[in-house]
């Protein structure tokens, strides 16, 4: 009888146990399918959760205007050069020069307004079609010549960067020549203020270019082949997709906003500098893998990047308020850019 009763309690737990291990499986399997559906909850997060603490042990010296939108003027630049990141990212691929495209296109369209003399607007447009020129390249050797996008990207990086400084003479044009000159060049660093808050035709620029790249990825037929090529390149040819088009289109289209880029970052500092933005195709990156935008291509949002930016900017004017070594900002990020991988490699593991 006491067998009895011990096979029974025996069973009875086993059944809790295996109750409980379902009722787990089922949480993180909502979880897993939260997190693919919304990618950008997880940067959601992770950015709120962050203004909160810095908020809370700064108080109103972090939560002024003026401060919030600081951030926003601080990582404009980093966040249009990371929307031509995430749409390369979203095909599977990856593009390593952006950031020296960014600065050519803007000195070219520095050098063209005072070395040839030709007026400001249409160096400008000089200046978008260099953008577009280096984007179509990369794009051709990807999509036609089948080169990986990390070699062609890697040396087109080299190649632009070279360009830049050979071409420019590492020559710097001054704020000053471009205020009398050609104040168009700085047409992005014009500032709005109110109640305390600065905002820049620059931030201004980089959240239209979001919400137009949020609309476009997610309302139309080129977005969703973006999506389609970077998921599965081969089954989106089989549906009659035209992905050598698409592949190339995109990296064009990320060009021409690297060149937009060049054109915010005359604004922002003021002058036409071959050595600005040396570093912006790494934090383009970091922006974009902190957002939850997957390396394998095929899934994640514009927004996610926006808040993968952000949080860096958090973190920058959060540490530097705080009076830290500015170093913790970069441990920091490192370990957020791990985890976001790590996150990412669980959600694709669990999914399949």
């Amino acid at each position: 009888m006491a067998t009895q009763d011990f096979e029974s309690s025996l069973g009875d737990s086993v059944d809790e146990v295996a109750s409980f291990d379902d009722q787990r499986s089922g949480v993180l399997n909502w979880v897993q399918s939260t997190l693919h559906q919304n990618p950008s909850l997880v940067p959601l997060i992770v950015l709120l959760a962050s203004i909160a603490g810095f908020g809370l042990y700064l108080g109103p010296k972090f939560f002024s205007p003026f401060a919030l939108t600081l951030i926003l003027q601080q990582v404009a630049i980093v966040g249009i050069v990371g929307a031509a990141q995430t749409l390369v990212i979203l095909t599977a691929g990856i593009d390593l020069s952006v950031g020296a495209i960014m600065v050519l296109s803007s000195v070219i369209m520095g050098q063209f307004t005072f070395r040839y003399g030709l007026p400001a607007e249409l160096a400008i447009l000089c200046g978008f079609a260099v953008g577009a020129l280096c984007g179509y390249i990369n794009g051709v050797l990807v999509a036609v010549v089948k080169l990986p996008p990390f070699i062609v990207t890697l040396g087109m990086w080299q190649i632009v960067l070279a360009s830049n400084f050979l071409y420019s003479a590492n020559e710097t044009i001054r704020s000053q020549d471009i205020e009398q000159h050609a104040k168009i060049l700085q047409f992005f660093g014009g500032k709005i203020k109110y109640e305390g808050a600065v905002f820049t035709y620059g931030v201004i620029a980089f959240v239209a270019l979001i919400l137009v790249l949020s609309y476009v990825l997610s309302h139309t037929a080129w977005g969703r082949h973006v999506y389609a090529v970077g998921d599965d390149i081969e089954a989106a040819e089989l549906s009659g997709v035209r992905t050598k088009r698409v592949i190339i289109s995109v990296y064009v289209v990320a060009g021409l906003i690297c060149a937009l880029a060049g054109w915010a970052l005359i604004g922002r500092i003021g002058s036409v500098s071959p050595t600005a933005g040396q570093f912006a195709n790494i934090e383009s990156i970091t922006a974009v893998v902190i957002g939850g935008i997957s390396l394998f291509g095929g899934r994640g949002s514009i927004l996610g990047m926006l808040f993968g930016a952000l949080i860096v900017g958090v973190f920058s004017l959060g540490l530097r308020l705080i009076g830290t070594d500015p170093q913790w900002t970069y441990l920091l990020i490192g370990l957020l850019i791990i985890l976001a991988v790590a996150i990412d490699q669980w959600i694709r593991r669990v999914s399949s």
